[in-house]
């Protein structure tokens, strides 16, 4: 199978691979022997997905993709720092690839922590409280302030979705090197979000050459 080269390409491929897994057909492309071998002295994956470290949300299985297909970085509900910048940056600088996918997901622990934070003014304990607060800004977006009746009238839907939202656009602000990809044409960032029950996943935002269908409302 040839690699996708182009950010519209790769997300074409991502998106035939999903259309796989929910009819649950899936080809298993790149899982073999040869396939082992070939990438021992180099990879070169054509997406990076940054996703929920939610079990429930595999990247490479709802995909449908193998080894050296896709650079996958996770977090507890996509939440971003330094390193996890760098890591991306890594995978498009370094490693080649044409796409940066924000993968979020519907009844996500974290956006609902934070919710929670906000309008009661419960927190979590340890350094779980680190990943409450850097999803708080995403959401404080929708009402303007922090807590009040205004954000707990606001459905789980929506605020995932503008979490997802808000960390495509805050990946290309804070990057300079994948803000000059996406300008370039080398590269585009999509945020997507995956269904649980369904195993789909639908495009929300999208910074860059890739749109073939437009973004879905929440």
């Amino acid at each position: 199978m040839s690699r996708p080269a182009s950010p519209a390409q790769a997300w074409s491929a991502l998106r035939e691979g999903n259309d796989r897994f929910v009819r649950g057909e899936m080809a298993h492309p790149s899982q073999g022997i040869e396939r082992r071998a070939e990438l021992s002295s180099a990879q070169a994956p054509f997406a990076v997905i940054f996703g929920c470290s939610d079990s429930r949300v595999a990247a490479e299985i709802i995909f449908d993709q193998g080894l050296g297909d896709v650079f996958v970085v996770r977090t507890a509900g996509h939440v971003l720092d330094t390193t996890v910048i760098g890591s991306i940056e890594y995978g498009v600088d370094v490693l080649g690839a044409s796409l940066v996918v924000v993968l979020g997901h519907d009844s996500c622990g974290a956006v609902a922590a934070a919710t929670t934070a906000l309008t009661t003014g419960e927190v979590p304990s340890g350094f779980v409280r680190a990943i409450v607060d850097r999803v708080i800004p995403s959401i404080v977006s929708l009402t303007g302030s922090a807590g009040g009746p205004g954000l707990a009238s606001v459905d789980a839907a929506t605020l995932g979705h503008e979490h997802v939202r808000h960390t495509v656009h805050m990946l290309q602000s804070y990057s300079r090197s994948l803000a000059d990809a996406v300008e370039a044409g080398r590269c585009a960032i999509v945020g997507l979000e995956y269904t649980l029950t369904d195993g789909r996943v639908r495009l929300t935002e999208s910074i860059g050459d890739v749109v073939e269908e437009p973004p879905v409302a929440p």
